[in-house]
């Protein structure tokens, strides 16, 4: 069934590639971006072309995800065009790199705000419409970060999107009741095919990154990106995870997996999060809350679909 999606931070990576997937497996897609006039309307345009030379429905579309202002706009004209809300794929995100201690405490709460409060911001604006329908779908583009094996000098990067797989866990449990259904997507490093590593941020604190630089972490900046490099395979296509994401949206309502990893370099999330979320379900069963467990009317709705 065709579905209407909203995917933030479309302008490349996985949110560009997801969008990509997702129109040619048949769906409107937009593909949101700030700065759709200005610094992104190359994007903007190279959207309009993969959508023509393809003939898939994917439309650009401007939303800030910093701004309420831009969400309500963005979402307002969505819901206007085509009368629902399907799915909403929270990809927006932003990395650094980088001693934890030379970034500021408003460097930490910038990467936060983007990371992690933007998801809330379009949540607030979005959910009213999918609680309306009584269905919709949540995609979560998590981090492996977030309970596999991690190195240094990513710590800001690695504690917000820890925050966003949380936030993600709880609103599956508080949004089950609407029919909302939830999946988590787990993705491990990809040195190609996203802009991560090129477009991270660095230290505000010069002076704290040459300290250590220059005592016993001297090189362990170009040492860990290399090792980086290093264990990811060299096939690794960031696009799988855009192909994992296809299938998530297109398989059954309530038959959707929790959480998916794609992870070529086997870091352990997998592993980790598969204890954690048992230890979660089992809280769950054992305070008789089971039913936040399921979306509400996945039985019914997948006999119809039958």
């Amino acid at each position: 069934m065709k579905k209407v999606i909203v995917i933030t931070g479309a302008s490349s990576g996985f949110g560009r590639l997801s969008a990509n997937a997702l129109a040619k497996a048949g769906h409107t897609v937009y593909a949101t971006m700030r700065d759709a006039a200005g610094r992104n309307a190359p994007q903007v345009a190279d959207v309009k072309k993969f959508a023509h030379d393809n003939k898939v429905d994917m439309r650009p579309i401007e939303l800030d995800v910093s701004s309420e202002k831009s969400i309500e706009a963005a979402i307002r004209q969505i819901v206007a065009e085509q009368s629902r809300l399907d799915v909403l794929m929270h990809n927006a995100g932003h990395m650094v790199f980088g001693p934890a201690e030379a970034f500021t405490p408003e460097q930490l709460a910038e990467l936060y705000d983007i990371n992690v409060l933007s998801t809330q911001r379009v949540n607030r604006v979005a959910l009213p419409q999918m609680r309306k329908q009584r269905q919709g779908l949540l995609i979560w583009v998590s981090s492996s970060s977030s309970a596999g094996g991690t190195p240094p000098y990513l710590a800001p990067y690695f504690a917000s999107k820890a925050g966003m797989d949380a936030m993600a866990v709880q609103y599956a449990r508080e949004l089950a009741l609407w029919g909302i259904e939830t999946s988590i997507i787990v993705p491990g490093a990809f040195t190609g095919g996203t802009n991560h590593f090129a477009h991270s941020a660095s230290p505000a604190d010069k002076e704290r990154a040459a300290e250590y630089e220059a005592g016993p972490y001297k090189g362990y900046g170009k040492k860990i990106q290399e090792a980086f490099a290093a264990i990811v395979p060299p096939d690794a296509d960031a696009g799988s995870v855009a192909d994992a994401i296809v299938k998530v949206v297109d398989a059954p309502f309530g038959k959707r997996p929790f959480r998916v990893h794609i992870d070529p370099t086997k870091d352990g999330a997998d592993v980790a999060f598969a204890v954690m979320d048992r230890v979660r379900t089992e809280m769950l069963h054992r305070v008789g809350l089971s039913e936040l467990l399921t979306p509400a009317g996945a039985e019914s709705r997948t006999a119809s679909n039958a």
